[in-house]
């Protein structure tokens, strides 16, 4: 007797505009891809339809159609396997199909130390690792007497919130006092501001929590500051893991028990004393375009191997990090000393890809970008002040 097929449901397969790879390499390793969006059908790219076993179009926001939607797949193929998107916005409603539909994964009663910063906040600390100080703050007077504690400058963020939506800092009462006139309509968390570099850990777990892939990339900026004060942002991974980032990553894998998922952690590494200090955990893969330079930095395939994970528990990729790998963000409205065509005549030998940017992503990573691998850092931040310089 032949074995079962796995039923994978995706949620929104098409979005991002890259992660249609992962249905397509679910169905060459042997499973249905079963997917749920509110795309039509001839809307998905040729690629995607090919690799889908079923669709369902439905609203993605109505709890009950997707509910029918999955029923159907049951119905249709059997018990499903696994419930993912890859996507932030959607981990709330995976966990719930998943109790729902008794498929293995983050459920309900777990989910919110990985979508509320002020639980985020917990499980670092109890990883060992450093985090801001602060918390979640539901007036002006809870505001200020946090203020007594940690002083000025301070950042409020919405304690679930997705990106640098809704986030800013604060530099003095009147600012504070500003921000509270508006009632805040979400629970914010607040913590003092601290000064230095995004440094990420990111990687792949397989199903007992093994981290499989590892990668880190150093950010020119938060992404409050690139949205607030409207930036361009550069990035870049790192050939080889500080060992201190590493360490503490590590730890926060093991706290937060990710187990056959991407994760995306962020700390700080302070420039007063080199500290690392967490801020958040993702249990996703990086946005924008990460997943590829992690393919680009490694030559190899992330969307390939999540699936070999999901089907066989198996990861067959060998990588050593050859290079390091960059994203280059432009946008629309800034006026650049060099077009499109002088960056390709200088740096065309570095640069692996460049695409538009949907909309939904540019405030925070640009209009346009670029992808530039080189085993030398420094050939990357010359192409980089190339790109982004202004006129």
């Amino acid at each position: 007797m032949e074995d079962l097929l796995m039923n994978i449901v995706f949620l929104s397969p098409h979005f991002p505009p890259n992660f249609f790879r992962f249905c397509v390499h679910l169905r060459q390793l042997g499973a249905n891809a079963l997917g749920i969006a509110d795309a039509s059908w001839e809307e998905l790219r040729p690629e995607l339809r090919d690799a889908l076993t079923g669709y369902y179009r439905t609203d993605m926001n109505n709890y009950d159609q997707l509910l029918r939607a999955c029923g159907h797949f049951t119905h249709r193929y059997g018990k499903l396997d696994r419930i993912e998107s890859h996507n932030e916005f959607w981990l709330e409603t995976e966990a719930r199909l998943r109790q729902d539909f008794n498929v293995d994964g983050v459920r309900p009663d777990n989910i919110a130390k990985v979508t509320l910063k002020a639980r985020m906040k917990e499980g670092f600390q109890e990883a060992g690792i450093d985090v801001a100080r602060g918390r979640v703050v539901s007036s002006l007077e809870e505001a200020r007497d946090l203020v007594g504690e940690i002083g000025f400058p301070a950042v409020l963020k919405p304690d679930r919130g997705v990106g640098a939506a809704s986030t800013f800092r604060v530099n003095d009462h009147q600012e504070l006092e500003t921000v509270f006139a508006k009632k805040l309509p979400v629970d914010y968390i607040m913590e003092e501001f601290i000064q230095g570099v995004i440094h990420s850990f990111d990687g792949l777990t397989d199903r007992d929590g093994r981290i499989v892939f590892c990668a880190s990339h150093v950010f020119s900026q938060g992404i409050m500051e690139t949205v607030n004060e409207d930036r361009d942002i550069f990035y870049y991974s790192q050939r080889a893991i500080p060992a201190d980032l590493e360490a503490a990553g590590r730890n926060a894998v093991r706290a937060f028990d990710i187990r056959e998922k991407f994760f995306h952690l962020e700390f700080f590494r302070t420039v007063t004393n080199d500290r690392i200090v967490a801020i958040e955990v993702n249990m996703r893969p990086p946005g924008g375009l990460t997943m590829d330079m992690f393919n680009f930095a490694n030559d190899i395939d992330l969307y390939r191997e999540w699936a070999n994970i999901v089907v066989n528990n198996h990861f067959s990729a060998t990588y050593n990090r050859p290079y390091h790998c960059a994203y280059i963000g432009r946008k629309l409205r800034k006026s650049y000393v060099h077009d499109h065509q002088a960056i390709m005549g200088a740096y065309g030998h570095l640069i692996v890809h460049h695409e538009p940017i949907h909309s939904v992503f540019s405030a925070a990573i640009g209009d346009f970008g670029y992808l530039a691998r080189s085993e030398d850092l420094e050939q990357l931040l010359a192409l980089g002040r190339f790109i982004q310089s202004t006129s």
